[in-house]
Protein backbone atom coordinates (compact mmCIF):
# COMPACT_ATOMS: atom_id res chain seq x y z
CA UNK A 1 0.00 0.00 0.00
CA UNK A 2 1.65 3.65 -0.51
CA UNK A 3 1.76 5.44 2.45
CA UNK A 4 0.89 9.03 3.84
CA UNK A 5 3.24 11.64 3.57
CA UNK A 6 6.61 11.72 5.46
CA UNK A 7 6.04 14.67 8.37
CA UNK A 8 9.40 15.72 6.65
CA UNK A 9 7.92 16.94 3.43
CA UNK A 10 4.68 18.64 5.32
CA UNK A 11 4.57 22.41 5.00
CA UNK A 12 1.42 22.91 6.90
CA UNK A 13 -0.25 26.84 6.58
CA UNK A 14 -2.11 28.09 9.42
CA UNK A 15 -3.40 32.01 9.89
CA UNK A 16 -4.53 33.37 12.54
CA UNK A 17 -8.26 32.41 11.83
CA UNK A 18 -7.22 28.90 12.10
CA UNK A 19 -5.50 29.60 15.21
CA UNK A 20 -8.44 30.88 16.67
CA UNK A 21 -10.90 28.55 15.19
CA UNK A 22 -8.58 25.27 16.63
CA UNK A 23 -9.21 26.55 20.11
CA UNK A 24 -11.18 23.44 21.27
CA UNK A 25 -10.06 20.03 23.13
CA UNK A 26 -8.68 17.77 20.67
CA UNK A 27 -9.85 14.23 19.46
CA UNK A 28 -8.77 12.88 22.09
CA UNK A 29 -10.51 14.88 24.52
CA UNK A 30 -13.20 15.93 22.16
CA UNK A 31 -16.01 13.94 24.70
CA UNK A 32 -14.94 13.67 27.90
CA UNK A 33 -16.97 14.97 31.07
CA UNK A 34 -16.51 14.59 34.23
CA UNK A 35 -18.41 11.44 34.90
CA UNK A 36 -16.01 9.84 32.71
CA UNK A 37 -13.27 10.95 34.68
CA UNK A 38 -12.39 7.55 37.14
CA UNK A 39 -10.66 8.84 40.39
CA UNK A 40 -8.15 6.86 42.08
CA UNK A 41 -9.46 5.95 45.44
CA UNK A 42 -6.33 6.13 46.58
CA UNK A 43 -5.93 9.97 45.95
CA UNK A 44 -8.76 11.75 47.31
CA UNK A 45 -7.62 15.24 46.07
CA UNK A 46 -8.96 13.40 42.50
CA UNK A 47 -12.10 13.27 43.47
CA UNK A 48 -11.79 16.95 44.94
CA UNK A 49 -10.88 18.01 42.00
CA UNK A 50 -13.74 17.17 40.25
CA UNK A 51 -16.22 18.11 42.69
CA UNK A 52 -14.21 22.05 42.93
CA UNK A 53 -14.09 21.96 38.68
CA UNK A 54 -18.37 21.07 38.71
CA UNK A 55 -18.77 23.91 41.20
CA UNK A 56 -16.73 25.98 39.00
CA UNK A 57 -18.46 25.37 35.91
CA UNK A 58 -21.95 26.37 37.70
CA UNK A 59 -20.18 30.10 37.62
CA UNK A 60 -19.76 29.84 34.08
CA UNK A 61 -22.65 31.93 31.84
CA UNK A 62 -22.86 34.45 35.00
CA UNK A 63 -20.80 37.40 33.10
CA UNK A 64 -22.70 40.23 31.78
CA UNK A 65 -23.94 39.74 27.86
CA UNK A 66 -24.00 42.18 25.51
CA UNK A 67 -23.23 45.72 25.61
CA UNK A 68 -20.63 47.46 24.11
CA UNK A 69 -16.61 47.34 24.33
CA UNK A 70 -16.35 49.00 27.13
CA UNK A 71 -19.12 47.73 28.88
CA UNK A 72 -18.07 44.10 27.82
CA UNK A 73 -14.39 45.57 29.44
CA UNK A 74 -15.47 47.18 32.42
CA UNK A 75 -18.80 45.66 33.53
CA UNK A 76 -20.20 48.92 33.77
CA UNK A 77 -17.16 50.26 35.69
CA UNK A 78 -16.99 47.39 38.58
CA UNK A 79 -14.42 44.84 38.15
CA UNK A 80 -15.05 41.39 39.32
CA UNK A 81 -13.57 40.76 43.05
CA UNK A 82 -11.12 37.98 43.53
CA UNK A 83 -9.87 34.95 41.74
CA UNK A 84 -11.97 35.04 38.55
CA UNK A 85 -9.87 31.22 37.52
CA UNK A 86 -8.86 27.67 38.70
CA UNK A 87 -5.48 25.95 38.18
CA UNK A 88 -4.78 22.50 38.68
CA UNK A 89 -1.77 21.61 39.74
CA UNK A 90 0.09 18.34 39.47
CA UNK A 91 2.29 15.47 38.37
CA UNK A 92 1.98 14.39 34.38
CA UNK A 93 -0.63 11.61 33.84
CA UNK A 94 -3.15 12.37 37.05
CA UNK A 95 -5.89 13.34 34.11
CA UNK A 96 -5.69 17.47 34.46
CA UNK A 97 -6.24 17.59 30.99
CA UNK A 98 -9.35 15.48 30.99
CA UNK A 99 -10.72 17.49 33.84
CA UNK A 100 -10.00 21.11 32.09
CA UNK A 101 -11.64 19.26 28.60
CA UNK A 102 -14.70 17.94 31.09
CA UNK A 103 -14.82 21.95 32.47
CA UNK A 104 -15.05 23.14 28.54
CA UNK A 105 -17.59 20.72 27.60
CA UNK A 106 -19.79 21.41 30.58
CA UNK A 107 -19.39 25.08 29.92
CA UNK A 108 -21.34 24.00 26.60
CA UNK A 109 -24.05 21.99 28.29
CA UNK A 110 -24.98 25.09 30.58
CA UNK A 111 -25.17 27.09 27.40
CA UNK A 112 -22.01 28.92 26.44
CA UNK A 113 -21.70 28.87 22.91
CA UNK A 114 -18.57 27.62 21.15
CA UNK A 115 -17.56 31.21 20.19
CA UNK A 116 -17.72 32.34 23.96
CA UNK A 117 -15.36 29.44 25.23
CA UNK A 118 -11.68 28.50 24.45
CA UNK A 119 -9.35 25.73 25.07
CA UNK A 120 -6.10 25.83 23.75
CA UNK A 121 -2.13 24.71 24.91
CA UNK A 122 -0.29 27.45 26.51
CA UNK A 123 2.05 27.42 23.40
CA UNK A 124 -0.87 27.83 21.22
CA UNK A 125 -1.84 31.13 23.50
CA UNK A 126 1.37 32.61 23.03
CA UNK A 127 1.33 32.13 19.33
CA UNK A 128 -1.91 33.57 18.82
CA UNK A 129 -0.23 36.57 20.40
CA UNK A 130 2.10 36.42 18.07
CA UNK A 131 -0.02 36.46 15.11
CA UNK A 132 -2.26 38.50 16.06
CA UNK A 133 -0.91 41.07 18.68
CA UNK A 134 -1.24 41.87 21.92
CA UNK A 135 -4.55 43.92 21.51
CA UNK A 136 -6.41 42.39 19.34
CA UNK A 137 -5.96 38.76 21.30
CA UNK A 138 -7.55 40.64 24.68
CA UNK A 139 -10.08 41.94 22.10
CA UNK A 140 -11.03 38.82 21.02
CA UNK A 141 -11.16 37.07 24.10
CA UNK A 142 -12.88 39.88 26.10
CA UNK A 143 -16.51 38.44 24.85
CA UNK A 144 -15.78 34.95 25.82
CA UNK A 145 -16.75 33.31 29.01
CA UNK A 146 -14.29 31.09 29.87
CA UNK A 147 -10.54 30.71 28.13
CA UNK A 148 -8.67 27.31 29.39
CA UNK A 149 -5.19 26.80 29.05
CA UNK A 150 -3.46 23.63 29.64
CA UNK A 151 0.14 22.79 30.02
CA UNK A 152 0.79 26.23 31.21
CA UNK A 153 4.76 26.77 31.19
CA UNK A 154 6.66 30.05 31.90
CA UNK A 155 9.71 29.29 30.11
CA UNK A 156 11.13 32.56 29.42
CA UNK A 157 10.72 36.58 30.74
CA UNK A 158 9.06 37.59 27.79
CA UNK A 159 6.01 35.24 28.24
CA UNK A 160 5.55 35.87 31.85
CA UNK A 161 5.00 39.46 31.52
CA UNK A 162 2.65 39.10 28.10
CA UNK A 163 0.69 36.38 29.93
CA UNK A 164 0.30 37.60 33.28
CA UNK A 165 -0.89 41.23 31.22
CA UNK A 166 -3.48 39.03 28.98
CA UNK A 167 -4.48 37.24 31.70
CA UNK A 168 -5.46 40.55 33.80
CA UNK A 169 -7.12 41.62 31.56
CA UNK A 170 -9.02 38.99 30.61
CA UNK A 171 -9.73 38.44 34.73
CA UNK A 172 -11.10 41.97 35.24
CA UNK A 173 -13.15 41.86 32.17
CA UNK A 174 -15.31 38.90 34.02
CA UNK A 175 -13.36 35.84 31.81
CA UNK A 176 -13.46 32.76 33.59
CA UNK A 177 -10.42 31.29 33.82
CA UNK A 178 -8.94 27.66 33.63
CA UNK A 179 -5.53 26.14 33.83
CA UNK A 180 -3.44 23.37 33.99
CA UNK A 181 0.33 22.84 35.08
CA UNK A 182 2.69 20.94 36.81
CA UNK A 183 3.74 23.92 38.52
CA UNK A 184 2.09 26.16 41.16
CA UNK A 185 1.28 29.44 39.60
CA UNK A 186 3.07 31.13 42.33
CA UNK A 187 6.74 29.11 41.34
CA UNK A 188 6.42 29.60 37.81
CA UNK A 189 9.44 30.15 35.66
CA UNK A 190 11.84 28.33 38.66
CA UNK A 191 14.40 26.74 36.96
CA UNK A 192 13.91 28.80 33.46
CA UNK A 193 15.01 31.79 33.86
CA UNK A 194 15.78 34.63 36.12
CA UNK A 195 12.21 34.36 38.28
CA UNK A 196 13.18 36.82 40.92
CA UNK A 197 13.48 39.74 38.40
CA UNK A 198 9.71 39.17 37.51
CA UNK A 199 8.18 38.57 40.93
CA UNK A 200 5.34 40.99 40.46
CA UNK A 201 4.43 39.27 36.98
CA UNK A 202 4.31 36.08 38.49
CA UNK A 203 2.24 37.30 41.20
CA UNK A 204 -0.06 38.97 39.16
CA UNK A 205 -0.19 35.52 37.71
CA UNK A 206 -0.90 33.74 40.80
CA UNK A 207 -3.76 36.25 42.07
CA UNK A 208 -5.83 34.78 39.22
CA UNK A 209 -6.25 31.60 39.91
CA UNK A 210 -7.47 29.55 43.23
CA UNK A 211 -5.02 26.35 43.09
CA UNK A 212 -6.42 22.80 43.07
CA UNK A 213 -3.59 20.04 43.58
CA UNK A 214 -4.31 16.96 42.10
CA UNK A 215 -2.56 14.15 43.41
CA UNK A 216 -1.31 9.97 41.79
CA UNK A 217 0.40 8.10 39.65
CA UNK A 218 0.68 8.30 35.80
CA UNK A 219 -2.47 6.37 34.78
CA UNK A 220 -0.55 5.54 31.29
CA UNK A 221 1.61 3.83 32.77
CA UNK A 222 -0.53 2.77 35.85
CA UNK A 223 0.03 -1.50 36.73
CA UNK A 224 1.15 -1.65 33.01
CA UNK A 225 4.24 -3.77 31.47
CA UNK A 226 7.70 -1.49 30.88
CA UNK A 227 7.28 -0.06 27.17
CA UNK A 228 8.90 -3.15 24.19
CA UNK A 229 12.41 -2.86 22.90
CA UNK A 230 12.06 -0.95 19.35
CA UNK A 231 11.87 -2.62 16.51
CA UNK A 232 15.03 -3.02 14.23
CA UNK A 233 14.82 -0.79 11.52
CA UNK A 234 14.25 -3.00 8.88
CA UNK A 235 11.10 -4.88 10.97
CA UNK A 236 9.16 -1.32 10.65
CA UNK A 237 7.84 -0.55 7.40
CA UNK A 238 6.64 -4.05 7.05
CA UNK A 239 5.52 -4.27 10.67
CA UNK A 240 3.15 -1.40 10.01
CA UNK A 241 1.73 -2.32 7.24
CA UNK A 242 0.58 -5.74 8.17
CA UNK A 243 -0.38 -4.65 11.09
CA UNK A 244 -2.04 -0.90 10.23
CA UNK A 245 -2.64 -1.39 6.64
CA UNK A 246 -5.95 -0.34 6.03
CA UNK A 247 -4.90 3.08 8.31
CA UNK A 248 -3.52 6.32 7.60
CA UNK A 249 0.83 5.64 7.82
CA UNK A 250 4.01 8.43 7.58
CA UNK A 251 7.21 6.80 7.72
CA UNK A 252 10.23 9.55 8.52
CA UNK A 253 13.80 8.83 9.39
CA UNK A 254 14.69 10.73 12.50
CA UNK A 255 17.35 12.87 11.23
CA UNK A 256 15.67 14.80 8.64
CA UNK A 257 12.13 15.02 10.76
CA UNK A 258 14.57 16.94 13.38
CA UNK A 259 15.52 19.13 10.87
CA UNK A 260 12.24 19.75 9.67
CA UNK A 261 10.91 20.40 13.22
CA UNK A 262 13.48 23.50 13.38
CA UNK A 263 12.14 24.85 10.03
CA UNK A 264 8.62 24.52 11.13
CA UNK A 265 7.14 26.74 14.22
CA UNK A 266 5.50 24.77 16.82
CA UNK A 267 1.73 26.65 15.81
CA UNK A 268 1.92 24.20 12.49
CA UNK A 269 2.64 21.38 14.54
CA UNK A 270 -1.20 20.28 14.82
CA UNK A 271 -1.70 20.32 11.38
CA UNK A 272 1.60 18.58 10.44
CA UNK A 273 0.16 15.61 11.54
CA UNK A 274 -3.61 15.71 10.69
CA UNK A 275 -4.72 12.87 9.05
CA UNK A 276 -1.92 10.50 10.26
CA UNK A 277 -3.25 7.07 11.95
CA UNK A 278 0.18 5.25 12.35
CA UNK A 279 3.53 7.35 13.06
CA UNK A 280 7.07 5.22 11.72
CA UNK A 281 9.90 7.09 12.83
CA UNK A 282 13.26 5.39 11.95
CA UNK A 283 16.70 5.11 14.26
CA UNK A 284 15.43 7.38 17.07
CA UNK A 285 18.57 9.50 18.53
CA UNK A 286 18.93 11.00 21.43
CA UNK A 287 18.44 14.53 21.34
CA UNK A 288 21.43 17.03 22.48
CA UNK A 289 20.36 20.47 21.95
CA UNK A 290 17.74 21.61 24.13
CA UNK A 291 15.88 24.39 21.57
CA UNK A 292 15.07 20.67 19.41
CA UNK A 293 14.19 18.85 22.74
CA UNK A 294 11.44 21.54 23.21
CA UNK A 295 9.87 21.19 19.98
CA UNK A 296 9.86 17.38 19.89
CA UNK A 297 7.96 18.24 23.58
CA UNK A 298 5.63 20.48 21.34
CA UNK A 299 4.92 17.43 18.85
CA UNK A 300 4.59 14.76 21.34
CA UNK A 301 2.05 16.68 22.68
CA UNK A 302 0.08 16.93 19.73
CA UNK A 303 0.29 13.21 18.50
CA UNK A 304 -0.64 12.19 21.78
CA UNK A 305 -3.85 14.69 21.08
CA UNK A 306 -4.40 12.51 17.72
CA UNK A 307 -4.23 9.40 19.05
CA UNK A 308 -1.12 8.88 17.06
CA UNK A 309 0.40 5.01 17.28
CA UNK A 310 3.61 4.79 16.68
CA UNK A 311 6.01 2.35 15.40
CA UNK A 312 10.14 2.98 16.43
CA UNK A 313 13.39 1.86 15.43
CA UNK A 314 16.03 3.11 17.79
CA UNK A 315 16.59 4.15 21.35
CA UNK A 316 13.93 4.02 23.22
CA UNK A 317 11.71 7.07 24.48
CA UNK A 318 13.13 6.97 27.91
CA UNK A 319 16.58 7.83 26.45
CA UNK A 320 15.02 10.15 24.05
CA UNK A 321 16.18 13.22 26.04
CA UNK A 322 19.98 13.41 28.15
CA UNK A 323 19.89 13.09 31.64
CA UNK A 324 20.61 17.32 32.25
CA UNK A 325 17.28 17.56 30.76
CA UNK A 326 15.58 15.38 32.86
CA UNK A 327 16.72 16.59 35.78
CA UNK A 328 16.94 20.51 34.43
CA UNK A 329 14.51 23.24 34.47
CA UNK A 330 12.63 21.90 31.74
CA UNK A 331 12.16 18.48 33.39
CA UNK A 332 8.44 18.35 33.56
CA UNK A 333 8.11 18.56 30.00
CA UNK A 334 10.52 16.13 29.15
CA UNK A 335 8.88 13.57 31.26
CA UNK A 336 5.05 14.52 30.40
CA UNK A 337 6.62 13.88 26.97
CA UNK A 338 8.56 10.54 27.73
CA UNK A 339 4.84 9.33 29.33
CA UNK A 340 2.89 10.18 25.94
CA UNK A 341 5.75 8.91 23.52
CA UNK A 342 5.93 5.73 25.52
CA UNK A 343 2.26 5.44 25.70
CA UNK A 344 1.89 5.73 21.98
CA UNK A 345 4.75 3.39 20.97
CA UNK A 346 3.09 0.56 23.37
CA UNK A 347 -0.14 1.39 21.23
CA UNK A 348 1.67 1.05 17.91
CA UNK A 349 3.71 -2.08 18.56
CA UNK A 350 1.63 -3.97 21.20
CA UNK A 351 -2.01 -2.76 20.31
CA UNK A 352 -2.87 -1.38 23.40
CA UNK A 353 -5.59 1.41 23.45
CA UNK A 354 -4.01 4.49 23.91
CA UNK A 355 -4.38 5.43 27.68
Amino acid sequence: MPFAEPLASRRPQVSPQDLVAGLEPSFRFAEVSFDTYIPDPAHPSQAEAVEALRGFAGTIGAKRGGGGFLQRVFGGGSKPSGPQGIYLDGGFGVGKTHLLASLYHAAGEQGVPSEQRAFGTFVEYTNLVGALGFRQTVDVFTGYQLVCIDEFELDDAGDTTMMSRLLRELSDAGVKLAATSNTLPGSLGEGRFAASDFKREIQVLADQFRAIRVDGEDYRHRGLPEAPEPLTTDQLEGFAEERYGNQSIAVDDFGPLCEHLSAIHPSRYRQLVRDVDVWVLKDVEAIEGQALALRFVVLADRLYDQDVKIVASGVPFDQLFTDEMMAGGYMKKYHRAVSRLTALARAGQMGEQVL
